[in-house]
């Protein structure tokens, strides 16, 4: 028998290593496109709730305004909007696609406690965001 020469043992190991480096860049690959993937939906998630607060300091704005009318922005979940906030509600779910919207109106003795909750949908089989601004107008 002949020996095997170190240089005949070590044919092919750069193509070993040449493979295994394209498989770990190819994992690392995918792993980026994940998280741009993730990163996007947060984007998203975070302009609806952006949304939803601008839509509800409005409303707040409108009502501090009309301070003598307050309980005619009362508004149930999936209620018929009344004349004062039909505007509004529809501004809103313009700009929040299948937005679900309530508004209560509390009068207490010396302030009047008003809860907006507005709740969307991003995209079907994932769980609804909600969003609710809860303020005092003085009486």
């Amino acid at each position: 028998m002949r020996p095997v020469s170190a240089r005949r043992r070590q044919g092919g190991i750069a193509l070993l290593e040449a493979m295994l480096a394209i498989v770990i860049l190819g994992i690392g690959l995918l792993g980026t496109i994940g998280l741009q993937a993730r990163a996007y939906s947060a984007l998203s998630d975070a302009g609806m709730r952006a949304e939803a607060t601008m839509a509800g300091e409005k409303l707040l704005g409108v009502m501090t305004a009309d301070a003598a009318n307050l309980a005619s922005y009362n508004l149930a979940e999936n209620g018929t909007p009344g004349a004062a906030i039909a505007p509004w509600l529809t501004e809103t779910r313009a700009a929040i696609p299948g937005a679900l919207v309530s508004v209560t109106v509390t009068r207490q003795t010396f302030q009047t406690q008003v809860d907006i909750a507005i709740r969307w949908q991003r995209k079907a089989n994932t769980d609804q965001s909600r969003h609710l601004v809860t303020s005092y107008i003085a009486n």
